[in-house]
């Protein structure tokens, strides 16, 4: 079960690779488009192994009655990275309606926007609007290498020497805790990449003091700690076992199955798909989502079905509430 969504015809209008392993897709959507705000999303169909599924991307900047997306193909893709990138023009598709729950709250006197990879398609948005609107800001962009910076020549030409590039190939880290200490009373920061970088941020944002209020962040569903494995999980109370594939979320598999799941965001953020972890044999929860705190997850009891994952072996959980 998930929240009604305004679903919309689409059509491929352009499709071209921007950055080594993204590709930018724009789509002409039938119907009027409200405005959307950056850091909005939409959910796409895709066709994964001959079934329907849904996954959610950022939404970039794009003409009227338009919508784009740019998606990084990933080696160990669910399928849905794959999938976008076999899109051509022509080709047609549905979408939802932008919504947003990773919005700039327009009261700082002051933004840092920060990028990890993909993670720069929200910020991108931002960087843009900020920049436009005459707003005090600094962009830190950090990737694999400079080839792997979708939007970077624009950004470049845009900010000028509000941004900063952090190349790892070229040996450069990002100081988080230098960059919060010079930040304003108040400034705000944004931040959007893999969950590694995530948590630093976190972490690095408490020990400066900084009020949890003026931390606002999004981060990938299909990043881990560990390789993704196939791992088996039996549902208390029913006669159901699912094996999880390592291209497939513990989600998919129990609807696959025909457990009924209440789920919303599928990134890990609002909890309505968690399960309780009864019985853990052979592996551990390679935990990916932001819903629990560090704590909650060292305890091994919960996990977001929609992105986290065990490591290996096999697990009993309950759903609950759910019939």
């Amino acid at each position: 079960m998930r929240m009604t969504v305004d679903w919309r015809r689409a059509q491929v209008r352009s499709a071209e690779q921007i950055a080594e392993d993204v590709r930018k897709i724009e789509f002409d959507i039938e119907g009027d488009l409200p405005p959307f705000d950056p850091g909005s999303h939409t959910n796409i169909v895709v066709t994964i192994g001959g079934q329907r599924a849904v996954r959610t991307y950022t939404c970039i900047p794009a003409g009227p009655g338009r919508m784009a997306i740019a998606v990084k193909r990933h080696p160990n893709s669910r399928g849905g990275s794959r999938f976008i990138w076999s899109l051509h023009a022509g080709d047609r598709g549905e979408m939802t309606v932008p919504e947003n729950r990773f919005e700039l709250s327009w009261r700082a006197p002051h933004y840092l926007l920060l990028a990890g990879g993909i993670g720069v398609t929200p910020i991108y948005g931002m960087a843009r609007t900020l920049a436009a609107s005459g707003q005090s800001f600094r962009m830190v962009y950090g990737a694999s290498s400079v080839a792997a910076m979708p939007f970077l020549n624009e950004l470049r030409e845009l900010l000028g020497d509000r941004l900063e590039l952090f190349p790892a190939d070229q040996g450069k880290t990002i100081d988080l805790a230098a960059e919060i200490a010079v930040l304003p009373e108040n400034a705000e920061l944004y931040v959007c990449g893999p969950l590694g970088m995530l948590t630093a941020v976190k972490q690095a944002w408490v020990r400066a003091g900084r009020p949890v209020s003026r931390l606002r962040y999004e981060v990938f569903g299909d990043n881990g700690k560990f390789a993704e494995m196939p791992f088996e999980v039996s549902v208390a109370n029913k006669n159901v076992t699912v094996q999880v594939r390592p291209d497939q979320s513990l989600l998919d598999a129990l609807i696959g199955a025909g457990v009924e799941m209440i789920y919303d965001c599928q990134r890990g953020e609002c909890g309505l798909c968690a399960v309780q972890i009864l019985e853990l044999e052979g592996g551990t929860v390679d935990y990916r989502d932001v819903f629990f705190s560090d704590e909650e997850k060292h305890e091994n009891r919960r996990m977001c079905s929609c992105v986290s994952r065990l490591t290996t072996g096999r697990a009993v959980i309950d759903i609950g509430y759910r019939l």
